[in-house]
């Protein structure tokens, strides 16, 4: 069976995983674009049972289950689903196989006003974030992306440059630290000003080109999230 586990060193709270790198990871055992739940809080250092399941095709006559006599109307497409519990059995997340997103159709956002952007970064008040390794002011080893709003639009953005342990052995990025990356932008593009104190609950992101290590990226998000990728928070 297979497992998931989040190391301790890739928590988003102190004493769980960021969101975005726990949805990438277990996105990661669906084929395409994928849009992931988290139904309680992600532990560290703990495997997690990845049970995948098949999914089931509807046709528009009612009729569910693979069709072998070619009859019935129009089939829509299965959905595939890869759940992962805890030792408990507690559902902790879960994907599902989703449409592709909207291209990004907005200008994009110039390094340099994604340096200018960063600057103006102020990290929730409370301090529950000060160690997440994407977004945290006191994680020196983590990806040091410190998401401000960008003058004259309604969107955040921040200048990244992923380190090398980041990417695979041809220098690409890995999927989990772009879904990791994406998340806490998705945040501050909500509560960056208000500051209310929110977790992912769903996100959904499609990696249409890997950023390459040591390259400096920029990350940004609006009101619709980068179209790239919707994210949920309660």
């Amino acid at each position: 069976m297979p497992t998931l586990t989040v190391p301790s060193r890739f928590n988003g709270p102190p004493t769980s995983g960021q969101g975005g790198y726990s949805a990438g990871a277990l996105a990661a055992h669906l084929a395409g674009p994928a849009a992931v739940s988290l139904r309680r809080p992600v532990p560290l250092d703990e495997a997690l049972e990845v049970r995948a399941e098949d999914g089931v095709e509807h046709s528009d006559d009612g009729d569910q289950g693979p069709r072998r006599d070619g009859g019935g109307g129009p089939r829509i497409a299965a959905t595939t689903a890869a759940r992962a519990f805890d030792a408990a059995g507690h559902l902790v997340a879960e994907a599902v196989t989703a449409p592709p997103l909207a291209v990004w159709d907005a200008p994009p956002v110039s390094l340099d006003a994604a340096r200018a952007a960063a600057a103006r970064f102020v990290a929730p008040a409370d301090g529950t974030f000060d160690h997440c390794f994407v977004c945290g002011r006191a994680r020196h080893d983590g990806f040091c992306v410190f998401p401000g709003p960008v003058a004259g639009t309604d969107l955040v953005a921040a200048p990244w440059t992923p380190p090398d342990w980041a990417a695979d052995g041809d220098g690409a990025v890995l999927p989990e630290f772009v879904w990791a990356t994406l998340d806490c932008p998705g945040y501050f593009s909500v509560h960056g000003v208000d500051q209310t104190l929110a977790f992912l609950a769903r996100q959904q992101s499609q990696i249409i080109a890997p950023p390459r290590a040591a390259s400096a990226s920029r990350t940004r998000a609006g009101a619709s999230l980068l179209k790239r990728c919707r994210s949920s928070f309660t």
